[in-house]
């Protein structure tokens, strides 16, 4: 009986169909499926793991010619930092699940620290995924600082490949069917956005047998967070903010401000409002299922009366994004704020650019340059802008420790962005209390979105 010889071939691994035989099909045939085109067996990378161990454990032989990772002793040499009791249980948790697993830390908690906990002793070449540039900039930096070695990146125009390489999803996706068997650990930051219909092609190519799921709020609208056991594995250890606050994490408050419109700008909303309304009951859409948005947008642009409610759809949003009452009552917290560190948070570009017009503000979105972005982060952290306006650049990952009020004046109604802009102001500070302020405008929809995204457990005190 021929030994059968396993390769790893644009994110996939294969066995040449001459050498499948007895073994392989008791063992491994949930798993590979035959593939005429190339006359070989096949099976996404992602098993690689379990072929492995099952012909291991039953005594097969077999010839990997996957596998081009290697075994790696990453030292700790930044002794400033020790292991919180939460992080130390976390990893034990991690290791007891095979180390394959997600973990669950509001922002703020050390969830990088964990991982370069995790990469040592895990001790394989590693790689971390993250969803933008400027967190592959943010682990770049952690990685050299903890074991004063180069990292590697792939993202931006760049790549260059180490022990220890950091890539953005993006990049993953076109780059996994080529290095997808030179990791062993497969770190997923911010991992609720691998289940999306193509960053989870980066987990499927890997033959990482080691897998790390971080984030601080893993449900998706979808419902598919639910993959994540597939693509990493099950949860295995979870806080939540309001555990950590007042001991690892700032206490906090949170304020509800119910802003009326102006008797102009009310009898407008009303008026495209009922444009809107009316659409929605006469085609029978139900919010309540997640392809309805996609049934709206679809039916406004086959008709005259689906364009007119597309843009009534609109018009009622950008009234209630900068009310008159809005930006007069975000006056008055800037002021009442003012010698505090304030993020303000809006739903859309246009919006955050005329708010950083109106009052002479610094404003970041996906727009802005990285080094004019890394400028206006580091005037924010030393003091010199008291004051950041973003769009939702600043939701997810960008380490601004020095804020501490938060001040939301539009969003969209999901607990993840709600939770994600919450912690932006709760990483630990000397006698810091942060303050989340919510505007919405009274009497309309806003108040329905608002109900929807704090429905998480942070608002519950």
């Amino acid at each position: 009986m021929s030994i059968p010889n396993f390769y790893f071939e644009r994110g996939s691994i294969t066995i040449p169909a001459a050498e499948w035989n007895e073994n392989t099909q008791l063992f491994l045939s949930h798993i590979f499926k035959y593939d005429q085109r190339t006359d070989q067996y096949r099976a996404e990378a992602r098993h690689y793991a379990t072929a492995m161990l099952s012909l291991h454990k039953n005594g097969i032989a077999y010839k990997d010619n996957i596998k081009q990772f290697n075994h790696c002793d990453f030292e700790f040499t930044d002794k400033s930092i020790t292991p919180r009791p939460y992080q130390t249980e976390a990893l034990n948790k991690f290791r007891a699940n095979r180390s394959r697993a997600c973990i669950i830390l509001p922002t703020g908690a050390g969830k990088s620290f964990l991982a370069m906990m995790a990469i040592q002793k895990v001790k394989r070449d590693t790689l971390i995924l993250v969803p933008t540039l400027d967190l592959l900039e943010q682990w770049i930096e952690v990685i050299e600082k903890t074991f004063s070695i180069q990292a590697g990146r792939i993202g931006g125009g760049v790549k260059e490949l180490q022990n220890i390489t950091v890539c953005t999803y993006d990049s993953a996706q076109l780059m996994m069917e080529y290095i997808g068997n030179r990791f062993g650990f497969l770190i997923c930051d911010e991992c609720h956005h691998l289940p999306g219909p193509q960053y989870q092609f980066a987990a499927i190519m890997s033959v990482a047998p080691f897998r790390l799921g971080l984030t601080a709020t893993p449900d998706r609208s979808d419902g598919k967070n639910a993959y994540l056991n597939d693509l990493i594995g099950p949860i295995a250890y979870e806080q939540q903010i309001q555990q950590m606050s007042g001991v690892y994490l700032s206490d906090y408050q949170t304020h509800l401000i119910e802003v009326p419109l102006t008797d102009e700008e009310d009898k407008e909303y009303r008026h495209e409002r009922k444009i809107y309304t009316d659409f929605i009951r006469k085609n029978n859409i139900d919010f309540s299922s997640h392809a309805s948005w996609f049934d709206f947008i679809s039916l406004c642009f086959s008709s005259e009366d689906g364009k007119k409610a597309f843009k009534a759809h609109q018009k009622q949003k950008n009234i209630l994004k900068t009310s008159e009452n809005k930006l007069k009552k975000l006056y008055e917290l800037i002021q009442k704020n003012k010698q505090h560190s304030i993020l303000i948070f809006t739903d859309d570009n246009k919006t955050a650019y005329r708010i950083g017009e109106t009052f002479v503000l610094p404003v970041i979105t996906h727009h802005t340059k990285s080094a004019e972005r890394k400028e206006f982060l580091n005037k924010f952290k030393c003091g010199a802008y008291p004051i950041l306006v973003s769009s939702k650049v600043l939701n997810e990952g960008v380490d601004v420790p020095e804020a501490n009020v938060g001040i939301i004046l539009s969003g969209s109604g999901s607990k993840r962005e709600h939770v994600q802009r919450l912690g932006r102001i709760l990483r630990k500070g000397k006698n810091k209390n942060a303050v989340l302020y919510e505007l919405i405008s009274k009497n309309t929809s806003e108040k329905w979105q608002s109900r929807r995204r704090r429905e998480h457990s942070a608002y519950s005190q």
